[in-house]
This record gives structure tokens, C-alpha cells and sequence, in this order.
């Protein structure tokens, strides 16, 4: 480990231990109920959201006894981190649906203010697949799609000209479009220009031509092929099938501090996810979700690709699609600490965090699988689907590439673009 990366991990280590140590789990054993009735959260306008605003519309935050939980819009990834330095007792939020490298790059001081570690705690996961790569209608004659070598030999015509968005360095669409890309030997640090859209603004910046391809979730990407103005190469389960996406992040002082409260708060997510993944109430989630109160979007830009039913704008279409945005199924709830491997391993290859991070202790610092273990009880989930292990097991790529989470430096070592090697 880098000595910056040990200073950082330590700092944030001995915060989240002296908060332990100040409110420890035994000393609300005698309560019969959370220790708050509140908590402030945060979103972005993005389709998987849905579980923390449907525990608020559907009162299931009330009913695992938190009524005073609050659902706030953030303006983009950067707004909600700096919201969660400040901390709902300062104005800001105390957790948020949150891009799943986020709360490690903050625990470690990697996008914090004067590098200052912020402990960070991630008690579920809110949804897998559910993003899209899309390439402007002008680009749409080349064809790309799941391979984006059609692309190569257009950037490397306008060399340096060429700019793809994404929501946030090291985030999960950064790192999808970056795998995308490399695949195709493109190098998404020489051959193109990476830029920062917060997710509601992708469909107007492609509308002015601001950049040649973005990744984002939806509804963004269905919006964009509704309005004619480009199409989606591929959705991201088709890269990863079932890949882990957004979690539940909270402060970690916020967590000891309230130890049943944070179960509370995932009891009643894991409800609502079980709410939204069935097929049955899309269309009343698309309506919710629409509302100008929430998205302020048409639900038809939210319906079908929740339901599985994708047009990709240049003529394919998929129907019922096993690959659709899930909240609960096949474990889409389960924060697997192997997901979050792959994650770190990811921003360590694209040099985001340092190639000698001890990933394994930061893991388990910020990862709390526990309280979703004992959240998921509370919620009535049977045994059956809660899974036996940390990990899923060894993952494939549409193009081949294996990672195996007992052997990450393999997987790196067999990257042929990358900026950082462990």
C-alpha cells in the first residue's frame, strides 16, 4: 500500500473505530426499535433509485419505525458526496443511492476535500444491469454495438476531438464505458476525451452535440432513442450479465451510531425492492417514478425498459429481456463483497486508486453485509434467498475475460489496455 493510501485507510479506520466504540451495537440491545425515526438520503433521478423512493411513497420506512425519513433529489454524483461530508445533523444527507465505487473512493479520501477520509458503510445493494451505452445518431451508420470497434478508425480520425461521457471518475458508467471501449482497443485515456455529465443532463448535452457517446443509467438512454437524437450500442448486462450497479451507501458514523435504525432502513429497501422487481407493478412504477416531485420525466421513458422491453434506436429490439434492471432477484439486493473487488480492481487498473491498496481490509470496513443479512430477517426473506457466501464465484465478460475474486491481479494481468498494474 502507497504511504498515502495507508495514511488515508488509517485516518478513516480510526474514525469509524472510535465511533464504534462510542456507540456499540450492545448498547441499544434493550431497545425495542430504531434509535432514530430519521435519516436524510439522497438520489439522483435514475430508474434505480426506485427502492428508496417507493420505501417513502409506500410508507415502508414508516412501518420498519423511521416515519421522518426524508428522499432528496442531488444535482449529480459530486453534489451528493459533498452532501454526505457534511452529514444530515449539517444540512447535508446522512446516505444516498449512491454509484458503488463511491463510497470506497470516499472512505479512503480519494475524492474528498484535502484528501480528509469520510467512513463510508454500504448496506445493500439497490438493483443490478439497468445502464446503457449510447453513441449519437451521427455516429449510427458505423454500427456499433456490443463491439465497438466500428468506432476505432472514426476517433482516431478526429484524434483527440472525440468525447464520450460518463457521471463520475471511477464510477460504475466510467468503468463500463471504459471496458467497452478498451475491448475494441480503444484507449479511453488517449483516444478519446472522457468528460463529467451528471445523469440528468446527458440527453440535452448529446442534443447539442457536447460529446459523441455518454454511459448512463436510465431513464436517460430510452429518453435519448425517444427523442431520435441517437441510439443505444448496448445495454450493460450484455457486458456483464446481472453486474452490481448502485448500493445503499451511509455515513459509517451515522451507522454505529444508530446500529437497528440502519437495519430499520434496509429492512424496508429490501421490501421495497421485493415491490418493484414485480412485473406487476411496473406500470404504477414508472408512474411514481415520472412524478415531477421525483424525475419529472414521461413514464414512457421509464416503462418499457424497466419491464425488459429495450429499442435500441437503430432498428434491434429486445422483448421481456432477462437482462432488465433487477432489484431483488438472483440476489440483486446482496452487496457480494466479490462485486466490490472487482470494482476497486477496476480503479486501480484505470489508475484511480493505488495498485498496492489492501483491498481486502478495505472491504471489510466499508462493506457491511451483516446488517443486510440481519435486515433481510427482519424483512421475512427466506433462508433460501439469502446467499451462503460473500462471493458469487468467478465472473465472465462478454469478451471472454474472466475474474476470479481469489486471483485479481490475474484478471489485471490479462488486460491489454490499462493505466495501473497491481
Amino acid at each position: 500500500m502507497t504511504r498515502i493510501a495507508r495514511r488515508s485507510l488509517l485516518r478513516a479506520s480510526a474514525t469509524l473505530a472510535a465511533a464504534r466504540a462510542a456507540f456499540p451495537s450492545g448498547a441499544v440491545a434493550q431497545s425495542t426499535g430504531p434509535e432514530t425515526k430519521k435519516a436524510t438520503l439522497g438520489y439522483i433521478a435514475l430508474t434505480d433509485s426506485a427502492p428508496l423512493i417507493v420505501a417513502k411513497e409506500r410508507g415502508l420506512f414508516a412501518k420498519y419505525g423511521m416515519p421522518d425519513v426524508e428522499v432528496n433529489k442531488q444535482a449529480s454524483w459530486g453534489g451528493t458526496r459533498d452532501n454526505l461530508v457534511l452529514g444530515g445533523a449539517s444540512g447535508g444527507i446522512d446516505g444516498a443511492h449512491i454509484l458503488t465505487p463511491m463510497p470506497y473512493l470516499m472512505h479512503t479520501g480519494k475524492i474528498t476535500q484535502n484528501s480528509q477520509p469520510v467512513p463510508m458503510a454500504i448496506l445493500a445493494r439497490l438493483n443490478t444491469n439497468g445502464q446503457a451505452i449510447s453513441v449519437s445518431k451521427a455516429l449510427m451508420p458505423l454500427g456499433a454495438k456490443l463491439d465497438a470497434t466500428p468506432l476505432k478508425a472514426a476517433f482516431a480520425a478526429k484524434q483527440g476531438s472525440n468525447k464520450v461521457a460518463m457521471t463520475f471518475r471511477g464510477g460504475t458508467h466510467d468503468l463500463w464505458l471504459r471496458y467497452w471501449l478498451a475491448a475494441a482497443g480503444i484507449d479511453p485515456d488517449r483516444d478519446v476525451e472522457t468528460i463529467v455529465v451528471p445523469p440528468p443532463q446527458m440527453v440535452a448535452n448529446m442534443k447539442v452535440g457536447t460529446m459523441d457517446a455518454f454511459c448512463v443509467g436510465e431513464p436517460w438512454n430510452d429518453q435519448l432513442v425517444n427523442q431520435g437524437l441517437g441510439y443505444s450500442a448496448c445495454i450493460t448486462g450484455e457486458i456483464w450479465k446481472d453486474h452490481p450497479e448502485k448500493s445503499l451507501g451511509m455515513r459509517a458514523d451515522w451507522v454505529a451510531k444508530n446500529p437497528r435504525a440502519a437495519e430499520a432502513l434496509t429492512a424496508a429497501v429490501i421490501e421495497a425492492q421485493l415491490w418493484a422487481d414485480d412485473l406487476a407493478n411496473k406500470d404504477e412504477l414508472a408512474a411514481i417514478l415520472g412524478r415531477r416531485a421525483w424525475f419529472n420525466v414521461p413514464p414512457a421513458d421509464i416503462l418499457p425498459r424497466s419491464k425488459g422491453d429495450i429499442a435500441y434506436g437503430d432498428g434491434r429490439k429486445l422483448a421481456a429481456s432477462a437482462l432488465r434492471m433487477k432489484f431483488f432477484a438472483d440476489h440483486a439486493s446482496y452487496p457480494f463483497r466479490s462485486h466490490e473487488l472487482w470494482f476497486l480492481t477496476e480503479d486501480i487498473r484505470w489508475g484511480v486508486l493505488p495498485p498496492d491498496l489492501d483491498t481486502t481490509s478495505l472491504i471489510a470496513a466499508v462493506n457491511r453485509e451483516d446488517i443486510w443479512r440481519s435486515a433481510a430477517k427482519l424483512a421475512g426473506i427466506a433462508a433460501a434467498d439469502i446467499p451462503a457466501s460473500t462471493s458469487r464465484g468467478v465472473e465472465t465478460f462478454f469478451d471472454g475475460k474472466t475474474f476470479d475474486p481469489a486471483a485479481p491481479a490475474a484478471y489485471l494481468a490479462s488486460l491489454a489496455i490499462k493505466k495501473s498494474v497491481a
